[in-house]
């Protein structure tokens, strides 16, 4: 397996690799600024030199929306690529690995209402979170954004939008706060932190707004005291370190059927 991150990450990065050797396979760490993309490479030529050297399981995070799938069209047909964050469009394995975190407090899906807050136009995150949910039968997915952060309205049909985390709050059990997502924004969209998380931040006091069981997630990194405040994010209600430790199991689980698929294919040519 090769981790091919063309944009920083900790956590994806991290768990894709844990995952892999815990299933006793090989794992090349590609350092993109070491490698040859740095002289002018492509990206399908470093591919290639991957799958000439017999890398089976390529994953990928890159900031050029429709680069996995674009990549799949271009590789030999054992050679598999995974989805690790594909511009601000999807975070599939995220969204798994929130969906299994949920499922393991909460149990039952379809009486919950999730509330998903903070930079909702420019997170992968969001849009993966918001598939799974809505896939998994969830009686209420809510989105809040102040106004200039939130995405157009064709997407995230069926959920319903906020522009004050006040309103937003009320009544829901699963809270997941975002990052803002200072890298994707071509200007500033917001005023400061200190305005922001006055505005959007997860407070105590605005938590107590939501259900008393309520649980609070974040896919990190985290701002502290900006869309979250520590005493949250170190707190009883919050399952964030959960989330982290879900990441493992659920890339494992999704690099054991690939691995299976790449060995049928093998097989078969």
């Amino acid at each position: 397996m090769a981790n091919l991150f063309f944009e920083p990450s900790t956590r994806t990065r991290v768990s894709f690799e844990i995952a892999a050797y815990r299933l006793g396979a090989d794992v090349v760490n590609l350092d993109m600024q070491t490698s040859s993309r740095m002289k002018g490479e492509t990206v399908l030529d470093t591919i290639y030199t991957l799958q000439a050297m017999h890398a089976d399981i390529l994953v990928m995070r890159d900031a050029e929306p429709g680069l996995p799938a674009y990549v799949a069209q271009h590789v030999a047909p054992h050679v598999c690529i995974l989805n690790a964050g594909e511009a601000h469009l999807s975070h599939p394995t995220q969204g798994l690995l929130d969906a299994l975190t949920v499922r393991q407090v909460k149990q039952d899906l379809s009486t919950l209402r999730i509330l998903i807050a903070g930079d909702i136009a420019h997170s992968r995150v969001a849009r993966s979170a918001w598939q799974v949910f809505t896939a998994l039968g969830v009686r209420e997915v809510r989105i809040a954004a102040p106004d200039n952060l939130m995405p157009d309205a064709h997407e995230f049909p069926n959920a319903v939008r906020f522009t004050k985390l006040d309103e937003a709050i009320e009544d829901v059990d699963v809270v997941m706060t975002l990052r803002i997502q200072r890298e994707r924004m071509s200007r500033a969209l917001f005023t400061d932190e200190a305005t922001y998380h006055r505005e959007f931040g997860i407070t105590p006091t605005r938590l107590r707004k939501a259900r008393p069981d309520a649980i609070v997630m974040h896919p990190g990194p985290m701002n502290r005291d900006v869309e979250i405040s520590s005493e949250i994010a170190d707190g009883p209600q919050s399952v964030i370190q959960q989330q982290v430790t879900n990441g493992v199991a659920v890339r494992m689980a999704v690099l054991a059927t690939i691995a299976r698929n790449v060995q049928a294919r093998r097989h078969f040519q």
